[in-house]
Protein backbone atom coordinates (compact mmCIF):
# COMPACT_ATOMS: atom_id res chain seq x y z
CA UNK A 1 0.00 0.00 0.00
CA UNK A 2 1.95 3.04 -1.17
CA UNK A 3 2.20 5.73 1.45
CA UNK A 4 0.77 3.60 4.24
CA UNK A 5 3.97 2.03 5.48
CA UNK A 6 4.86 -1.48 6.57
CA UNK A 7 3.69 -0.91 10.15
CA UNK A 8 0.20 -0.04 8.97
CA UNK A 9 0.10 -3.13 6.75
CA UNK A 10 1.09 -5.29 9.73
CA UNK A 11 -1.74 -3.74 11.78
CA UNK A 12 -4.21 -4.39 8.95
CA UNK A 13 -3.07 -7.98 8.61
CA UNK A 14 -3.36 -8.50 12.37
CA UNK A 15 -6.89 -7.03 12.38
CA UNK A 16 -8.15 -9.22 9.53
CA UNK A 17 -10.39 -12.15 10.50
CA UNK A 18 -8.84 -15.62 10.15
CA UNK A 19 -8.89 -16.85 6.59
CA UNK A 20 -8.92 -13.34 5.09
CA UNK A 21 -5.78 -11.98 3.51
CA UNK A 22 -4.79 -8.57 2.27
CA UNK A 23 -3.92 -8.79 -1.38
CA UNK A 24 -0.49 -7.30 -1.86
CA UNK A 25 0.84 -6.53 -5.30
CA UNK A 26 4.17 -4.82 -4.64
CA UNK A 27 5.24 -4.79 -8.27
CA UNK A 28 2.25 -2.77 -9.46
CA UNK A 29 2.53 0.93 -8.76
CA UNK A 30 -1.21 1.43 -9.11
CA UNK A 31 -2.29 -1.66 -7.15
CA UNK A 32 -3.90 0.43 -4.42
CA UNK A 33 -4.78 3.42 -6.55
CA UNK A 34 -8.44 4.32 -6.79
CA UNK A 35 -9.95 4.73 -10.22
CA UNK A 36 -12.67 7.33 -10.55
CA UNK A 37 -14.99 7.10 -13.54
CA UNK A 38 -17.15 10.10 -14.34
CA UNK A 39 -17.53 13.15 -16.51
CA UNK A 40 -15.08 16.00 -16.19
CA UNK A 41 -18.01 18.40 -16.53
CA UNK A 42 -20.08 16.68 -13.80
CA UNK A 43 -20.31 18.65 -10.55
CA UNK A 44 -20.69 15.49 -8.47
CA UNK A 45 -17.58 13.96 -10.02
CA UNK A 46 -15.69 17.22 -9.42
CA UNK A 47 -16.69 17.13 -5.72
CA UNK A 48 -15.41 13.56 -5.37
CA UNK A 49 -12.12 14.39 -7.12
CA UNK A 50 -11.58 17.48 -4.94
CA UNK A 51 -12.34 15.40 -1.84
CA UNK A 52 -9.67 12.86 -2.87
CA UNK A 53 -7.16 15.61 -3.70
CA UNK A 54 -7.66 17.30 -0.31
CA UNK A 55 -6.83 13.97 1.34
CA UNK A 56 -3.87 13.46 -1.00
CA UNK A 57 -5.31 10.11 -2.03
CA UNK A 58 -3.64 8.64 -5.11
CA UNK A 59 -6.21 8.14 -7.84
CA UNK A 60 -6.68 8.22 -11.55
CA UNK A 61 -9.62 9.68 -13.40
CA UNK A 62 -11.25 8.28 -16.51
CA UNK A 63 -13.86 10.32 -18.34
CA UNK A 64 -16.63 7.92 -19.38
CA UNK A 65 -17.54 10.08 -22.38
CA UNK A 66 -14.02 10.64 -23.69
CA UNK A 67 -12.47 7.31 -22.64
CA UNK A 68 -15.59 5.18 -22.87
CA UNK A 69 -16.57 2.21 -20.74
CA UNK A 70 -16.67 -1.24 -22.28
CA UNK A 71 -19.44 -3.78 -21.77
CA UNK A 72 -17.23 -6.00 -19.63
CA UNK A 73 -16.58 -3.18 -17.16
CA UNK A 74 -20.29 -2.26 -17.00
CA UNK A 75 -21.19 -5.91 -16.44
CA UNK A 76 -18.56 -6.19 -13.70
CA UNK A 77 -19.98 -3.14 -11.91
CA UNK A 78 -23.55 -4.37 -12.36
CA UNK A 79 -22.66 -7.73 -10.84
CA UNK A 80 -21.21 -5.98 -7.81
CA UNK A 81 -23.69 -3.17 -7.15
CA UNK A 82 -26.68 -3.96 -9.36
CA UNK A 83 -27.46 -2.49 -12.77
CA UNK A 84 -30.24 -0.32 -11.37
CA UNK A 85 -27.78 1.39 -9.02
CA UNK A 86 -25.60 2.25 -12.02
CA UNK A 87 -28.42 3.64 -14.13
CA UNK A 88 -28.71 7.42 -13.77
CA UNK A 89 -32.45 7.93 -13.95
CA UNK A 90 -32.01 11.59 -13.05
CA UNK A 91 -30.02 12.49 -16.14
CA UNK A 92 -31.22 14.55 -19.05
CA UNK A 93 -30.32 11.62 -21.30
CA UNK A 94 -32.70 9.36 -19.34
CA UNK A 95 -35.52 11.92 -19.49
CA UNK A 96 -35.02 12.24 -23.26
CA UNK A 97 -35.43 8.50 -23.85
CA UNK A 98 -38.72 7.30 -25.23
CA UNK A 99 -41.20 6.64 -22.41
CA UNK A 100 -41.73 3.05 -23.61
CA UNK A 101 -37.99 2.36 -23.16
CA UNK A 102 -37.91 4.00 -19.72
CA UNK A 103 -40.90 1.98 -18.52
CA UNK A 104 -39.63 -1.35 -19.88
CA UNK A 105 -35.90 -1.19 -19.26
CA UNK A 106 -34.31 -4.50 -18.26
CA UNK A 107 -30.76 -5.28 -17.19
CA UNK A 108 -29.66 -6.09 -20.74
CA UNK A 109 -31.27 -2.97 -22.16
CA UNK A 110 -29.98 -0.83 -19.30
CA UNK A 111 -26.39 -2.02 -19.78
CA UNK A 112 -26.66 -1.50 -23.53
CA UNK A 113 -28.04 2.02 -23.01
CA UNK A 114 -25.22 2.87 -20.59
CA UNK A 115 -22.60 1.54 -23.02
CA UNK A 116 -24.06 3.64 -25.83
CA UNK A 117 -24.77 6.71 -23.66
CA UNK A 118 -22.18 7.00 -20.87
CA UNK A 119 -24.12 9.94 -19.38
CA UNK A 120 -26.62 7.29 -18.23
CA UNK A 121 -24.01 5.96 -15.79
CA UNK A 122 -24.50 7.33 -12.28
CA UNK A 123 -21.42 9.25 -11.25
CA UNK A 124 -18.88 8.90 -10.00
CA UNK A 125 -18.07 5.21 -10.06
CA UNK A 126 -15.08 4.62 -7.82
CA UNK A 127 -13.19 1.35 -8.04
CA UNK A 128 -11.20 0.35 -4.98
CA UNK A 129 -9.46 -2.84 -3.96
CA UNK A 130 -12.43 -3.45 -1.65
CA UNK A 131 -15.11 -2.95 -4.29
CA UNK A 132 -17.07 -0.39 -6.25
CA UNK A 133 -18.80 2.73 -4.95
CA UNK A 134 -21.43 4.49 -7.04
CA UNK A 135 -22.51 8.07 -6.44
CA UNK A 136 -21.24 10.67 -4.00
CA UNK A 137 -23.66 10.81 -1.10
CA UNK A 138 -22.54 10.80 2.54
CA UNK A 139 -22.64 6.99 2.74
CA UNK A 140 -20.21 6.64 -0.19
CA UNK A 141 -17.95 9.29 1.33
CA UNK A 142 -17.94 7.48 4.69
CA UNK A 143 -17.24 4.14 3.01
CA UNK A 144 -14.36 5.63 1.06
CA UNK A 145 -12.98 7.38 4.13
CA UNK A 146 -12.92 4.03 5.92
CA UNK A 147 -10.87 2.60 3.03
CA UNK A 148 -8.21 5.29 2.76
Amino acid sequence: CPGLGDAYIRVLRHAMPPGREIAMEPNREDADMLTVYGLKSCDTTKKALKWLERRETPHRFLDVRADGVDNDKLTEWAMEVGWEVLLNRGSTTWRNLDEVIRENVTEDIGLQLMAENPTLIKRPVIETDAGVLVGWKPEQQRALEDLI
